[in-house]
């Protein structure tokens, strides 16, 4: 007995030195300010000398105001907050652009620089408030960046609260690695339709959840002068850790720390060990966490026993087992079982007995979450058109019996739960992601964007134009989920992205020549040709461009994306809708007369294939106002014979020359302001495919001047400046967000 009770009291000995509890860990190097008002100042940050690592970690204690307040630098960038996981938060202010009734203008464009850090492209947005307004923020990353939106409304009473899809407000992301940026406002009619509601543009950057838009906030009341907080990251050096580590002097991280690269793998930070805590760029900065205090990770019959970065649950002298709360617990060994009390077994029956009673409660309970499911589904059946999906196809002929119905579950696996890496795409109509089902085959599955009732229809739509085409050169539907609370399309995977990446991403790496782009458009038009003659019911694609045709990896061109389409009965020659497009490509004609018509395609049409010949964007607010509207400004060079000076010189040659000639002819023909006066799709189709088949006929020289006397896209442009009279319109895909590019980033 003498010697356990000396292993028991040595054993409480060890215990009571090993949990002594430690001080707080340093945050500030010895003799340095460890704050500034309510702001910690951890190291490698520092008030001047050697409390900070580097100059641009240098931070300035404004001691007249109270309390004081923390600034970057010497600059009057204000700090609240500095993390040691890599971010600091910073005020940032707002940019704005007032106009009166007599057309005054006051404005304030907004710059700011950072020598080091960079803003954080996942924590904040690019916000810009207006009726009559487009914002663009710009900056150098390595070499020039700049991007923007767009944001229109005709009353306040258009907008939404809580919405910033471009009606009366728009948002965007801020690029990865940004250091500096310059927002600049700009007003297309000086704000003369919606003064005295909305005087003023307003456009800043701010981090992600620190604003919400509210419809107030269009009249602008004490915007001027409001601050947002901006997230920075932050990191140590320009070398990765090997190399860093290297560098034994100035390496940062101190002893208990891991070293990490950021993601750029330019610069470093440092993290405590798990089981650590505090300042791992301070020697000693990093101390054990005394789990036994802090969490109390052992049952009831075990001693907990603090060790450096971990802990032990040790079990009473002549038990066994693991001690830890999650563990088997501590028990007599085998040998003194058999003289255990009854009551002990009396005691174990119990627990066995609760122990089932609790699972039975578990089981009852999991039987009645499932049901409660199944009902939910059933529900969100029948509020994503359900029953009226299933009424369509079976009263309409010609359409397609293999269109599958996805249970949720083999969606969420298919996605890893759609998980943000296996997003393809954005836009107005939804969110698309690249699955893979149980049988291996990829998909793309394209999640809606629906927030009432009265979107149900255009959804349905969707899958009822589809469920008809059968095209090689239009993207295949293969099912549909309307179990979930937003429904979802299941469409065959295209490997080889967007025309539009090909067309204007810098970062492929080759340009398309002149034969591929002459056959994409052919494949494009006979799509479209298809859709408009041969299928069961005329369908109007409504949003044809770039982005929404898709290659394969043999450059075969598929038309996606038929949200916003239109099913034409073959007695009705155009129907009525709200006008539905993206600028640059909407048909002017429907743009004023709200009628659609086949021709609306062939305008949009008209447009790709002037993108193709030229390699330009259809808008850039980059270019000059002349130049901005792709479509205008081609049309203005074909009537001044001076075509040769928009074509893409990287296709131009003289073997080509007289076809990029009559293409440009036929795109012209296209873009007519009068829809009467366009060729069906049946016959661009034809014309393409008969320049493709022979690329070598010696065409006769023909002259480029046209027909038209006047293009009323200078009016449509002017349309936008005066503000668009009908509450009838809504310029669906037009009020979403739009990239702003500098020409010489093609």
């Amino acid at each position: 007995m003498g010697l356990i009770r000396s292993v028991v009291l040595l054993q409480v000995i060890i215990i009571i030195l090993l949990t002594a509890k430690a001080s707080t860990p340093p945050m500030a190097k010895p003799g340095c300010r460890s704050g500034c008002g309510d702001v910690i100042i951890p190291y490698p940050f520092g008030t001047g000398g050697d409390c900070n690592i580097t100059e641009e970690f240098f931070i300035t204690c404004n001691t007249s105001f109270t309390p004081n307040k923390p600034f970057l630098t010497n600059s009057n960038i204000e700090v609240l907050d500095i993390s040691l996981d890599g971010q600091l938060r910073i005020l940032g202010s707002t940019s704005h652009d007032c106009y009166n009734a007599s057309g005054y203008r006051e404005w304030f464009d907004l710059w700011l620089q950072l020598s080091e850090f960079s803003i954080s492209s996942n924590k904040n947005k690019f916000t810009a408030i207006g009726c009559d307004t487009y914002a663009r923020v710009e900056g150098f990353l390595g070499q020039r960046y700049a991007t923007g939106c767009l944001s229109l409304c005709n009353n306040i009473t258009d907008v939404s609260n809580g919405s910033c899809s471009g009606i009366g407000c728009c948002q965007t992301s801020i690029p990865k690695g940004v250091r500096s940026y310059n927002i600049t406002l700009e007003s297309y009619d000086s704000h003369v339709a919606v003064l005295p509601e909305n005087p003023c543009s307003f456009a800043f950057v701010a981090e992600n959840d620190n604003y919400t838009f509210s419809s107030s906030d269009i009249r602008g009341f004490g915007f001027r002068d409001r601050m947002f907080p901006i997230t920075l990251d932050w990191k140590i050096g320009i070398t990765s850790c090997n190399e860093a580590k290297s560098d034994t002097t100035n390496f940062a991280c101190k002893e208990n720390s891991n070293c990490v690269d950021s993601e750029s793998n330019s610069g470093y930070f440092c993290k405590c060990f798990e089981g650590y805590e505090g300042n791992p760029y301070l020697s000693g900065g990093c101390q054990d966490i005394n789990e036994c205090e802090t969490t109390d990770p052992c049952n009831a019959t075990a001693t907990c026993l603090n060790l450096p970065g971990t802990y032990n649950c040790s079990c009473p002298v002549g038990y066994e087992g693991d001690g830890r709360k999650t563990g088997t617990g501590c028990s007599l060994p085998d040998t003194n079982r058999s003289n255990r009390s009854p009551l002990i077994d009396v005691a174990l029956g119990t627990s066995i007995g609760f122990l089932g009673l609790i699972l039975g409660i578990l089981l009852l309970y999991w039987m009645l979450r499932q049901r409660k499911i199944n009902k939910l589904r059933e529900e969100y059946f029948q509020q994503n058109g359900g029953i009226l999906l299933r009424d369509q196809l079976s009263t309409r002929q010609g359409y397609r019996e293999d269109v599958k119905i996805f249970a949720a579950e083999e969606l969420e696996n298919a996605t890893n739960n759609y998980h943000e890496s296996r997003i393809l795409g954005q836009g107005g109509q939804g969110t698309v992601y690249k699955g893979t089902l149980a049988d291996n085959r990829v998909v793309a599955i394209k999640k809606s964007i629906i927030g009432d009732p009265s979107q149900v229809e255009q959804f349905i739509n969707e899958i009822m134009v589809l469920c008809q085409v059968n095209h090689r050169n239009v993207v295949k539907l293969l099912g549909c989920c309307l179990e979930t609370q937003v429904p979802l399309l299941v469409y065959e995977y295209i490997t080889n992205g967007t025309l539009f990446h090909h067309l204007h991403n810098e970062d492929v790496a080759s340009y398309l020549p002149w034969d591929t782009r002459l056959r994409i458009a052919t494949e494009t038009a006979e799509a479209l040709a298809y859709l408009h003659s041969a299928a069961s019911v005329p369908i109007v694609h409504r949003d044809i461009k770039l982005a929404n045709i898709l290659l394969d990896d043999n450059y075969t061109a598929k038309v996606s994306d038929f949200g916003a389409s239109r099913l034409i009965p073959s007695d009705e020659a155009q129907i009525t809708t709200i006008v539905q497009g993206t600028f640059g490509y909407l048909d002017p004609e429907y743009m004023h007369t709200s009628l659609l018509t086949e021709k609306s395609d062939v305008y949009s049409f008209g447009v790709v294939l002037i993108e193709l010949l030229t390699g330009q964007k259809v808008v850039c607010f980059k270019r000059s106002e002349e130049k901005r509207v792709l479509a205008m400004y081609f049309v203005s060079l074909m009537k001044e014979d001076r075509l040769l000076e928009i074509l893409d010189p990287r296709v131009v040659n003289d073997g080509n020359v007289e076809q990029l000639k009559e293409v440009a002819a036929l795109a012209r023909r296209c873009v007519r302001v009068k829809g009467e006066e366009r060729p069906t799709m049946k016959e661009v189709a034809h014309e393409l495919a008969g320049m493709q088949a022979m690329p070598k006929h010696p065409w006769s020289g023909s002259k480029l001047v046209g027909e038209e006397a006047e293009y009323l896209l200078g009016d449509l442009i002017n349309t936008y400046n005066d503000g668009a009279t009908s509450s009838s319109m809504g310029y669906d895909s037009i009020n979403n967000k739009i990239t702003f590019e500098l020409d010489g980033a093609r």
